[in-house]
């Protein structure tokens, strides 16, 4: 449990965030099993998804960062596979896989996004001018089962109006939104929509669908749990909450003792610390992390949290680059240390180390041994026999 004080340090600070992600558990002794990634799962709430694959898709690298190697195909029978379905596509922080459990509380964003409120305006105009078509569409997957885009007459040739999907895809998008599909599976991490009474387990679906105000409450709750200590802003970043909702939601938590107001040390704004929020002593943590990770999504925080300030490369033309393409950082202890621009060369059977850059505060000769092992366990779990440092950086010397 906290301590009863209205202050705290940036180390402090540092450590609940970790704590409250996993990273104060310890790894397995043996290798992560679905009793361990389940308790990772309850505790996170959720993992980012993006398509890039020049390393391991992101979706899969939260785990390994708190666990270590596990069977990632564990992870798919849940997403995508078994029944009855743990886990279910839908836009919890962007687009993420979430807990099925969670689907009652986001059934306000369904509804919103049929309705066109707020950031669902260009979504909703499709559904109003488009409205024929994706009946027919919803009548398709429903009559012939599974559905991909190239499943349909208008595939997903660009059309030239919306995202440069064609009216196909975007069909199959709108019906995502609105939640009368969804993921059914991924091949070749495409999509493959149906209904979702065909993929989720009834008990789910049965269940009463809470006022908006109760679901965003309880969503809240669960980013701040998840966050452990964070701004207004980065508790309804989690799920990417309404601002104006939040601000009401925010007082309830506050009046009914599940979050409490504090000061962190450099800090412009106000802290809000969990009811079961841990400060641990000390942290013996050290991780890879996704560029989609909790610890650092919302850029803000990790440079008000860990001083880092970290852009992704892939979203930044090459020549604006400084650290590489899939750059990750490296956590140490309870500090951000490090940050390798990775690559998983399958054909070649190795993990190429592209860079290596050190924090200002921290010093290679207490880095490069424990950054190598995770190197290692990292090229392990992808099935990579060597690790390649053809790295740029000052760090890149002391690796090699």
């Amino acid at each position: 449990m906290t301590r009863d004080s209205d202050t705290l340090s940036l180390a402090e600070a540092r450590r609940i965030a970790l704590a409250a992600q996993g990273f104060a558990d310890g790894r397995p002794a043996a290798r992560a099993d679905k009793r361990h990634i389940q308790r990772v799962l309850d505790r996170i709430a959720l993992l980012q998804i993006d398509s890039v694959n020049v390393l391991v898709r992101s979706h899969y690298l939260p785990l390994f960062s708190r666990l270590g190697p596990y069977p990632m195909d564990y992870l798919d029978r849940l997403a995508w596979g078994r029944k009855p379905r743990a886990l279910f596509e839908y836009w919890g922080h962007a687009a993420s896989l979430l807990p099925v459990k969670l689907h009652p509380l986001l059934r306000w964003r369904m509804k919103w996004a049929e309705r066109g409120d707020r950031i669902y305006g260009a979504m909703a105009r499709f559904g109003a001018e488009k409205a024929k078509y994706i009946d027919r569409v919803l009548a398709h997957v429903r009559d012939r089962g599974p559905t991909a885009v190239s499943d349909l007459a208008e595939g997903a040739k660009n059309q030239g109006q919306w995202w440069g999907w064609g009216d196909g895809k975007m069909a199959l998008e709108w019906l995502f939104y609105t939640g009368r599909v969804t993921t059914a599976s991924r091949q070749a991490f495409e999509r493959i929509y149906d209904l979702p009474e065909r993929v989720l387990p009834p008990e789910i679906l049965n269940l009463p669908t809470p006022p908006d105000a109760d679901a965003q409450r309880e969503l809240l709750e669960i980013g701040a749990r998840a966050h452990g200590i964070g701004t207004a802003f980065d508790l309804r970043d989690y799920f990417r909450l309404p601002p104006e909702d939040t601000k009401l939601r925010l007082k309830e938590l506050l009046e009914s003792g599940r979050i409490r107001q504090v000061k962190v040390e450099g800090w412009k704004e106000p802290g809000y610390l969990h009811v079961d929020a841990a400060i641990p002593r000390r942290l013996t943590a050290q991780a890879l992390l996704s560029p989609f990770d909790p610890i650092v999504w919302r850029r803000e925080r990790g440079e008000a949290l860990f001083d880092f300030h970290y852009r992704i490369g892939l979203y930044t033309p090459k020549d604006k680059r400084t650290h590489g393409y899939y750059v990750l950082p490296f956590l140490l202890g309870n500090r951000l240390v490090a940050r390798v621009d990775l690559k998983a060369d399958r054909q070649n059977e190795r993990l190429q180390v592209l860079g290596a850059h050190l924090e200002g505060h921290a010093r290679p000769g207490d880095i490069a041994e424990p950054l190598k092992e995770e190197l290692q366990r990292m090229a392990g779990w992808l099935g990579l026999p060597r690790v390649q440092i053809t790295a740029k950086g000052a760090l890149a010397q002391f690796l090699r």
